[in-house]
């Protein structure tokens, strides 16, 4: 029975059908195969409560936060900020939007917002000063990443929520990563900057210019603060911070910026509902398959055959990493967390790491999935607002992609870099 779940899995995965439905419908013959017509009502029972979790608030809220941020225009002048600190640098425009990505990260916590909102201003923008536009667009995407990485990030909601571990906890732990991750990727900008003679702001560092631009941009930089700083001092959880962000963003939308209108209100909340509407079923038909999976035996099979392959935790990481990418490169990286975590933390486990450890490292892995083809979804969402090709922005992103990869082992092997603020924070 379990060879027909996985055929009719690949086989409707291979018609293009949504990944949510394709989740569902596969667990539904897992279930049938199990008990008939009787484990059904299993199929309902699962589907609703893989839901049935508070924390999963979260997501919309903050989903919703970035739509108001970039409707608002709070992501501009993140941008204008960016561009003052560093933009006379060699590459600098390429800088900013590196540096942009880790302000805009605190707010959002969701790479395909990045990379659309930044897609439709700084892609531009860097074109215009001379840049080219695959280069452009691989910039955008190298940084979109950052945004799940460092918190706020729906992943991190997602896998605290179903594996029990604490959502603070790990989003203190993805400061550190996703600062290497911007921090790597400016000098491989620097590096280019030289070698190919990218252009700069002609106007060289300024102080009055940078304290004018820190002015305009306060009221958006001083988000993060209140989310994150909410969150790790304890006085609020991550779902009652993103409510106070949707709070926050609006009005500063509409009362002090005064550019949000109800029908942009109406527009923003139309389309959080659809993003949270296809993220949810997936996460529900997902619990169904998950299910299915545990009476089965199937992460005790998988752990089994990682253990049978060698018992050394180095060797063991290194296929985690490599099946989580390899994975990520065909499917959404939502099912891939919900379905392969329960699988993958008790290996993680057994062999001595930590779950907050294990839990950035798969995430770091999915996201940077996000930018590998053929389905990924920053190279798709880039290429339909620039009009660039998916196979031209791809062969520019290498260079970048293989920076995060380095990063990627090195958050994997050095539990340090990971563990540090947690463990000072008492998680």
């Amino acid at each position: 029975m379990i060879l027909t779940v996985v055929l009719c899995f690949f086989v409707l995965l291979l018609t293009g059908m949504p990944i949510g439905f394709i989740l569902g419908i596969a667990g539904v013959v897992g279930l049938y195969g199990i008990g008939g017509d009787y484990m059904m009502v299993m199929g309902a029972k699962r589907f609703f409560e893989g839901l049935d979790l508070f924390t999963f608030m979260a997501m919309p809220f903050f989903i919703l936060a970035g739509e108001i941020m970039n409707r608002s225009g709070i992501t501009v002048r993140l941008i204008q900020f960016a561009e003052a600190l560093v933009g006379y640098l060699r590459g600098g425009l390429a800088q900013s939007n590196m540096l942009a990505s880790v302000l805009f990260a605190g707010m959002t916590g969701a790479a395909v917002s990045d990379a659309a909102a930044f897609g439709n201003t700084l892609v531009p923008a860097m074109v215009k000063k001379g840049y080219n536009r695959p280069f452009a667009c691989a910039v955008t995407a190298a940084g979109s990443i950052i945004g799940p990485t460092i918190p706020p990030s729906n992943l991190m909601v997602i896998y605290g929520s179903l594996m029990g571990v604490s959502i603070s906890g790990l989003f203190a732990a993805g400061i550190i990563p996703g600062l290497l991750i911007a921090v790597t990727c400016m000098a491989m900008i620097a590096a280019f900057g030289r070698r190919w003679k990218l252009p700069k702001d002609k106007r060289g560092p300024s102080l009055r210019h940078i304290l004018s631009s820190f002015r305009s941009s306060l009221l958006a930089i001083i988000m993060p603060v209140i989310i994150l700083g909410s969150i790790l001092a304890g006085i609020t959880t991550p779902t009652e911070a993103a409510a106070v962000a949707v709070a926050y963003a609006l009005f500063v939308g509409t009362v002090i910026y005064r550019n949000i209108s109800p029908k942009d209100l109406l527009d923003m909340l139309v389309r959080t509902a659809k993003i949270t509407g296809v993220v949810f079923l997936i996460i529900a038909s997902a619990s169904i398959v998950g299910w299915w999976m545990t009476f089965n035996q199937i992460p005790q099979m998988i752990a089994d055959l990682f253990l049978g392959i060698s018992s050394d935790p180095a060797i063991i990481t290194l296929l985690i990493l490599l099946m989580l990418i390899t994975i990520g490169m065909f499917m959404d990286i939502n099912a891939v967390l919900i379905i392969l975590a329960p699988v993958l933390v008790p290996l993680t486990t057994a062999i001595g790491m930590d779950p907050i450890h294990a839990g950035i490292m798969i995430i770091l892995a999915l996201n940077i999935s996000l930018m590998t083809p053929p389905v990924g979804a920053c190279l798709f969402v880039l290429s339909s607002v620039t009009g660039e090709k998916v196979e031209k922005i791809s062969v520019a992103l290498w260079p970048f992609l293989l920076v995060q990869l380095t990063v990627l082992i090195l958050i994997a092997f050095w539990s340090g870099l990971t563990l540090t603020i947690p463990r000072y924070l008492g998680f």
